[in-house]
């Protein structure tokens, strides 16, 4: 008989992005749409975009879910009065399809993708 305290897939599928966002999980993917970029460094030195890059990487791991998020996987936060979104998409391992399952972390690579609110 199975336990009743195993996970569900949508906890499985939650434990997975956490690991995903905090950087536990070797194989994530970043990708940080362009409008991002320049709104968090217009001036575009090497610096700023280093200095973006980190402090967009700190506020998804500080990211705060509401009750209709129960797989972690999109939150909206704020940097520098910039309203700011991401979203995690599951891919199989070649990146060409979805993945079959994404509370399996063998068949699913995370990418996350962050940009400006009302960019998507």
């Amino acid at each position: 008989m199975a336990s009743s305290n195993a996970p569900s897939r949508a906890e499985r599928i939650a434990i997975l992005n956490d690991n995903a966002r905090w950087a536990f999980d070797r194989t994530v993917r970043h990708v940080v749409t362009p409008a991002c970029v320049a709104a968090l460094a217009p001036d575009d030195t090497q610096l700023q975009r280093v200095w973006a890059r980190a402090r967009l990487l700190m506020a998804l791991r500080q990211a705060r879910f509401s009750g209709d998020t129960p797989e972690r996987d999109r939150a909206e936060f704020t940097i520098d009065g910039h309203r700011l979104r991401f979203r995690i998409d599951y891919y199989d391992p070649t990146l060409r399809f979805g993945s079959e399952d994404p509370a399996d972390a063998a068949c699913t690579v995370r990418v996350i993708t962050i940009m400006l609110c009302g960019e998507d």
